[in-house]
């Protein structure tokens, strides 16, 4: 099994930066959660990604930018954005 790298406070702050404006990359996210993080430098396995996904919306990452960074850096966070 391929080894899960961390979120980094740079590559959370990118990730959110991202899906708060991106409509593209949002939906590359949904589609293709793997090669979505893969472009931020981030590598993860794919049995670690929900089969249901479905992310906050931009407004609501926005709002909350600083409180998700504190909840994913350190940690492999992906679940976080596929809830409601």
């Amino acid at each position: 099994m391929p080894q899960q790298q961390r979120f980094t406070p740079e590559t959370v702050d990118a990730l959110l930066e991202k899906l708060g404006s991106d409509d593209q990359f949002r939906e590359h996210m949904l589609g293709d959660p793997v090669g979505a993080l893969a472009t931020l430098g981030m590598q993860v396995d794919p049995s670690s990604v929900p089969t249901v996904r479905k992310l906050p919306p931009k407004e609501a990452i926005r709002a909350n930018r600083e409180a998700m960074k504190g909840q994913m850096t350190g940690k492999l966070g992906m679940v976080f954005f596929f809830v409601e």
